[in-house]
């Protein structure tokens, strides 16, 4: 069994001159690298692609809402045409940068509360979806089993990946907790790997987030788990 180890990078620059992204790019086989949209900058996107390519890590794009006083995490209504606009460019710019220090970008990820958004909003996932008509090559999308953007790419002929997160709290309904509400963000290194452990075989790629309090340790715990398990660690586009 394959699967991958992803996580968000790219989003704050003490976090990355602390060292702890860096050591995360150690840990994961791909990076959610942020595009500025919600927090990050160029130099940033930068400087994580370079490590990441340096390691043999996939970069993905993390496209989000352009709303850096909520971090991405708050919905934010805009017009399917700007939104697809937006996306667009974040991955495009990305992949400039990425390609400027000798990658590519290899899937795109939405990020807080527009990957929360196109899992049941029809509208802003045909948004997200229309901003591929201007990629030069059908880049997967990841996203949660189930969601509604995920149909809406497949019918479009977009590869998609099933994602699960190992750090955040499911409702019965296979939807995440909203993070406003208590035990949304699991930290608990066994408790966080016990669970990216049933998700195997479910999904393609687990999600461990930078933010979260321990991240280093439970992208550790997470990693040795499913590789004790049997699964092979490896990126998944």
């Amino acid at each position: 069994m394959r699967i991958d180890l992803n996580a968000d990078l790219g989003e704050s620059w003490p976090r990355w001159e602390s060292g702890e992204d860096a050591a995360l790019l150690d840990v994961v086989t791909s990076a959610n690298v942020c595009c500025g949209a919600y927090a990050g900058d160029r130099e940033l996107m930068r400087v994580t692609c370079e490590a990441a390519v340096a390691r043999g890590v996939a970069i993905g794009a993390q496209v989000g809402y352009p709303d850096r006083d909520n971090f991405g995490r708050v919905f934010v209504e805009m017009p399917a045409h700007e939104l697809a606009d937006e996306v667009l460019g974040q991955i495009l710019l990305l992949d400039e940068i990425a390609r400027s220090v000798g990658g590519v970008v290899s899937y795109v990820k939405p990020h807080g509360a527009l990957y929360n958004t196109i899992v049941d909003d029809a509208v802003q996932a045909r948004a997200v979806v229309d901003a591929w008509q201007g990629l030069m090559a059908p880049l997967p999308l990841l996203g949660l089993p189930g969601a509604v953007s995920l149909t809406i790419a497949e019918s479009a002929g977009i590869p998609t990946v099933h994602e699960g997160f190992a750090d955040r709290a499911y409702t019965t309904e296979g939807r995440l907790v909203p993070r406003t509400e208590p035990g949304a963000v699991l930290d608990d290194p066994v408790a966080v790997a016990a669970q990216a452990v049933r998700l195997l075989g479910q999904v393609a790629s687990i999600c461990v987030h930078s933010d979260s309090p321990g991240a280093l340790l439970l992208a550790r715990a997470v990693r040795a788990a499913i590789e004790d398990a049997g699964a092979e660690v490896a990126s998944a586009p």
